[in-house]
């Protein structure tokens, strides 16, 4: 049960109510007010005050420093109060309930205009992403046409080109073979007018083919060429695939399984030394899981947690571990040890899903039983919540989190 405050001061003007709290050597302190309530709560002390009259909640401030704080109220009418907090029990827990279900629908709001927010920008984010990328591929697509239209223009006049030679050519050539011809004609003629025998005569074709087999270049050099092979990231058959689509079940060379075979082989080496001194079932984190649970059964704690400590350092993927252990802390009474663990298992424990529902609901229960242990009880009870929502049905649950809310109301026996 908190301990309530006494001591505490308080002066007025007609517009503003000022209370002064010594916080008693507190680090840390929660303030949640209204329109007509406020709590300060300091562990292990708690004072309420119930204001006589409606204060302006918007418009009200608080400071810390030097050890105390001081909270100023606004009030709506101006006048003195003849006293600060009203003493009527029953009206207190009307006022009580009422504020702290308005202090909730607010949190609510505030969590949803968040997501909201945050659900926006990443619209805002993802429409701009869009805008340049369709920006880029008209750029590309300019480009290609841009290159497509100059390359058919190069075409088109090679080919022009090409056309206009092959023409010169045959006309060379057709001349060529008139030239032959009339030369022949020539010869002919004056070897019949002579009487002489005839003569051989070399047509161009055949002298054109004489030239061209005389100018071939000589034959090329013989050379080596050097291959270098980029060396594998992981000894196993080039024939593997190193694809994430890879259709066979178990692929011992995705990059999924290399990067936990690396993540296992630093984990290992980091303590190589005194992992050598362990027998082989002790490097097994699945083995030294169940140890933990034996002795967390037979009531060794320090045993259970020395075991799921060892499992941890050779596997921090797994979240069974971080909640047994956080179940450890709790019974060493290490309750911020307790917390950090948890939220580790919570943390691994995503998606939510059916199939880690119970796991997640056990996460949930042991941070909150450490949060309550704190007398940090407004973060204990949501704890509580979430977890009743995983297990509506676990009666066990339901009564500890009614027992959390009558504690946060002040009404627990």
């Amino acid at each position: 049960m908190p301990l309530l405050v006494t001591d505490h001061s308080w002066t007025q003007t007609e517009s503003m109510v000022f209370i002064s709290v010594p916080l008693k050597g507190a680090k840390k302190v929660d303030i949640v007010s209204s329109d007509e309530y406020l709590k300060v709560h300091f562990p292990p002390f708690l004072l309420e005050v119930f204001p006589s009259e409606l204060v302006d909640d918007e418009q009200s401030s608080a400071k810390i420093g030097n050890g105390v704080a001081v909270i100023s109220l606004t009030k709506r009418t101006n006048k003195l109060w003849e006293h600060l907090s009203i003493n009527d029990k029953e009206t207190k827990r009307e006022v009580r309930e009422r504020a702290l279900s308005k202090m909730q629908e607010k949190l609510a709001a505030e969590a949803k205009n968040r997501s909201e927010k945050k659900h926006n920008e990443k619209k805002y984010t993802l429409k701009k992403m869009m805008n340049i990328e369709s920006e880029e591929r008209e750029i590309i697509q300019k480009m290609k046409d841009e290159e497509r239209e100059r390359t058919t223009a190069e075409l088109e006049a090679w080919q022009l080109k090409e056309s206009k030679k092959t023409e010169e050519e045959a006309r060379l050539k057709l001349q060529s073979q008139s030239n032959q011809l009339s030369k022949v004609r020539a010869v002919k003629h004056k070897s019949e007018s002579d009487g002489s025998g005839g003569s051989k005569v070399i047509f161009g074709d055949e002298a054109e083919r004489k030239k061209k087999q005389v100018d071939l270049p000589a034959p090329r050099v013989a050379g080596n060429i050097q291959v270098s092979f980029t060396p594998r990231v992981f000894p196993t058959a080039l024939r593997e695939s190193l694809e994430d689509w890879h259709p066979t079940p178990v692929s011992l060379c995705s990059p999924q399984w290399l990067k936990k075979q690396a993540e296992a082989r630093r984990v290992v080496s980091a303590d190589i030394e005194e992992l050598n001194d362990l027998r082989e079932e002790e490097r097994n984190p699945d083995w030294l899981k169940e140890k933990g649970n034996k002795c967390f059964a037979a009531g060794n704690y320090l045993s259970a947690l020395n075991a799921y400590n060892l499992a941890i350092r050779l596997n921090r993927k797994i979240p069974a571990l971080y909640s047994n252990r956080a179940a450890c802390h709790l019974k060493l009474r290490n309750f911020h040890k307790a917390i950090e663990d948890s939220s580790q298992a919570l943390e691994l424990l995503t998606p939510a899903i059916s199939a880690n529902a119970a796991a997640r609901a056990r996460a949930h229960v042991r941070r909150g039983s450490a949060f309550c242990q704190l007398e940090l009880y407004a973060e204990g009870l949501q704890d509580y919540q979430t977890a009743l929502k995983i297990d509506p049905s676990n009666e066990a649950l339901q009564v500890d989190t009614q027992k959390i809310r009558d504690i946060i109301q002040g009404s627990a026996e």
